[in-house]
């Protein structure tokens, strides 16, 4: 009878213990950062091992025949999370009920083209999937911006969803979050593990500003600033900067397409983050809504800050000395912002 019992409770368990679907939308679903990406969310890398997935791939139509062939490649995977898969060009479809959307595509910048023209296409994109987002999506849907230029894209796609909290929407500046990691670690001879706490502060651009002022590094056991286990303040505040602010078009140089496998992790790492939340005593950077912030950042732009999350919110974290150097660069790159938000804004009354 106890053994009757005893398998009874394992299959009721079984069956409560498998979660319900999410449903996740990526934009640009047939371009190459969502190539890298698509693998490491349908198989659980990012939602959760036990969480199973209905992924929703939108993408513009003559791109429809190779998103047929990315369908083929992940139900091929035979990967037992993925529920569905829906190739669409429709944002009615698209957005519907989304709990995760990572917008990824955007007009990508073309060779003679004018930043305010970029930025004029851009408006245009991202209006309308923020309204597609208020029509059809949960209230409750967390949203990443990748589509450059992602921190005003993000702005712009959470002033046309206005039912939905701004909180909830991020940009992602992971990727030079882990570009300052990794060169920190490079540079000290350690695994990147062993550094914490670096921010980016600002646009996810060449303004944008790698601070390890508040960063540790773990050397043979020990914790130490940065700083000093660096030794060497020129590197820190020259070399080390433009690495970072330059890492992309480095990328694109030596490899003539732009970074996709590092943009695919850090997209991963940033949503298994809001979905999981932060370790203890550590942060990490995001372009977040700069409303409330401590740090003389004017309010109405999407901006990178250290933040910790819980419970799937994030919060800045407070009470971080800035000293004159890190103030002037941190101005520097909000004033990019402001000038892109105000152009953004003037094409979105338009």
């Amino acid at each position: 009878m106890l053994t009757l019992l005893t398998s009874m409770y394992l299959v009721v368990r079984a069956v409560s213990s498998q979660a319900e679907p999410i449903r996740v939308l990526v934009t640009g679903a047939a371009g190459q950062i969502a190539y890298s990406l698509l693998y490491s969310i349908a198989k659980g890398d990012v939602f959760g091992k036990d969480q199973p997935i209905i992924l929703v791939l939108l993408d513009i139509p003559p791109m429809l025949p190779v998103l047929d062939g990315v369908v083929m490649e992940l139900q091929d995977c035979a990967l037992p999370l993925l529920r569905e898969v829906i190739p669409t060009d429709k944002v009615e479809v698209g957005f519907k009920d989304l709990d995760a959307a990572i917008l990824v595509g955007s007009m990508p910048r073309k060779e003679g083209m004018e930043r305010k023209d970029l930025l004029k296409a851009n408006v245009a994109i991202f209006k309308t999937q923020g309204a597609a987002l208020d029509k059809y999506a949960k209230k409750t849907v967390k949203v990443l911006v990748v589509g450059n230029p992602a921190n005003t894209n993000c702005l712009i796609a959470s002033k046309s969803a206005p039912s939905i909290p701004k909180e909830n929407f991020s940009c992602l500046t992971r990727l030079d979050h882990n570009r300052a990691s990794s060169q920190v670690a490079m540079r000290c001879g350690v695994s990147s593990d062993n550094v914490k706490n670096v921010i980016i502060w600002g646009n996810h651009s060449s303004t944008q500003y790698p601070d390890v002022h508040h960063a540790k590094v773990n050397v043979h056991g020990s914790e130490m600033a940065a700083y000093d286990a660096i030794k060497d303040d020129a590197w820190l505040r020259g070399d080390f900067i433009s690495t970072v602010q330059l890492r992309g078009a480095a990328v694109i140089k030596a490899r003539k397409l732009s970074s996709a496998m590092s943009a695919a992790k850090a997209i991963c790492d940033h949503m298994r983050d809001i979905w999981f939340g932060t370790k203890e005593g550590e942060f990490i950077s995001m372009g977040v809504y700069a409303g409330g912030n401590s740090y003389g950042i004017p309010e109405d732009l999407i901006y990178s800050f250290p933040v910790q999350i819980k419970n799937k919110t994030w919060k800045v974290v407070d009470g971080l000395s800035i000293n004159d150097f890190s103030r002037a660069k941190m101005d520097a790159t909000a004033a990019e912002l402001v000038e892109e938000r105000d152009t953004a804004l003037d094409f979105l009354s338009q």
